[in-house]
């Protein structure tokens, strides 16, 4: 049977007939995505048809063998590249990897292919090996005999030893194995990929265990001399298990989903290209802590963070909006103004992906300065991002709201 492919748009609603979109799919798209896909089933209404909206997501679902879904951003691939490289730290990456990419598809195999001849490449140096405590027993004495188990079982032919074993069988590998086993059930448009990325996982599934390992477990890892290229594969291991692991897997399905969460990946290229760029006296953070009330059952989450350096002071707190209003809401603005309240900070700040058609900009209840901004993802992103921090520390150069 032909692979069947409904092109869709974030934020864009498509129409589909119903002889384009059986029923069977359209309510499994339902069932299994409706957080990432408003579907709306054929109805007068819609004029019998299928209408899809995606939700701030784009990537590509497998929804069977013969069936995908393919949900392109609404910025440039040029764009999107740019933010990931910031968000995931992505820069080791040579200019000419990713030129020429035009789909999400495209883009997301180069990125496995990148991955899979880095680790191609550390199988023939040899994957990095480490020391660990080990605890078996054995037929014959190896390390430290432990005296006390083996008093406790006095009839136990075996030794009960306890010794160091030099192993690749480590975490550093054990992220490599299962980033690729997580990449090759999401199924690829070129079978030279594929066959790469078989390849690759072989070659480190040969020298280290197949163990469930969670995006978290990438970040703020030690390397020495001997493991200083895991880094960048560390890296792009965390970009594919945080938008296509098992947390999108749905029953007994055997292809998994690949789907970047927009406004999630804007909110950390913002956070990364600050913290790039901020001047030596500040300090940034991201998903910010509140707790409040009683046994602190409520928690604000403040996007990003601005503090001095030196005395810790929030200076202003920075809440990104993936989206492009008239205005800002209501709601948007109370939320802010809540959050500048709980922590005590003066200024607050609303930044969009492009200017919007009627900014904000008011001191609201005397006390706090809330304004709206624009890190436009259009263009020069770099020439973006240093016009944003220029107004950025001009307001933080006003000594108090006004």
């Amino acid at each position: 049977m032909t692979l069947s492919v409904l092109h869709l748009t974030e934020h864009k609603t498509t129409r589909f007939a119903p002889d384009e979109l059986p029923a069977s799919l359209g309510e499994q798209l339902w069932t299994q995505y409706s957080d990432r896909i408003l579907v709306e089933p054929p109805s007068f209404k819609t004029g019998n048809h299928w209408l899809l909206t995606p939700q701030g997501w784009a990537g590509h679902i497998p929804i069977d063998h013969d069936h995908r879904v393919f949900i392109e951003p609404k910025v440039e691939i040029s764009s999107l590249f740019q933010m990931l490289e910031y968000a995931y730290r992505l820069t080791f990456l040579a200019p000419g990897e990713m030129v020429g990419a035009s789909s999400m598809l495209e883009f997301y195999e180069r990125l496995a292919k990148v991955l899979a001849l880095r680790i191609l490449d550390r199988s023939r140096k040899g994957f990095h090996r480490e020391y660990v405590a080990r605890s078996n027993k054995l037929p014959y004495l190896r390390g430290k005999l432990n005296l006390d188990s083996m008093l406790r079982t006095p009839t136990e032919v075996s030794l009960d030893c306890s010794y160091h074993e030099n192993t690749a069988d480590i975490e550093d590998n054990q992220i490599l194995a299962w980033t690729l086993y997580c990449i090759a059930r999401h199924g690829f448009g070129r079978s030279e990929v594929a066959q790469l990325v078989r390849r690759a996982f072989r070659a480190v599934h040969s020298a280290a265990s197949l163990n469930p390992c969670s995006p978290s477990v990438c970040t703020n890892r030690a390397y020495t001399r001997l493991n200083n290229d895991y880094s960048p594969m560390h890296a792009l291991c965390r970009f594919f298990l945080e938008h296509g692991g098992p947390g999108h897997q749905q029953g007994s399905r055997s292809m998994l989903p690949f789907l970047v969460n927009m406004p999630r990946l804007y909110e950390l290229f913002v956070a990364e290209w600050l913290r790039m760029h901020l001047p030596d006296n500040l300090t940034i953070s991201e998903q910010y802590g509140v707790p409040l009330g009683h046994q602190n059952a409520v928690r604000f989450e403040i996007d990003l963070l601005i503090c001095d350096r030196h005395t810790g002071q929030p200076l202003v707190l920075l809440d990104t909006k993936y989206k492009t209003p008239n205005s800002p809401s209501a709601s948007d603005l109370e939320q802010v103004i809540a959050y500048a309240k709980a922590i005590s900070c003066e200024r607050a700040m609303l930044v969009y992906p492009q200017e919007l058609p009627t900014p904000f900009d008011h001191t609201v209840g005397g006390d706090i300065h809330v304004w709206t901004a624009a890190f436009a993802l259009t263009g020069d992103i770099d020439e973006n991002g240093r016009k944003f921090l220029v107004s950025l520390l001009a307001q933080l150069e006003r000594s108090t709201p006004t």
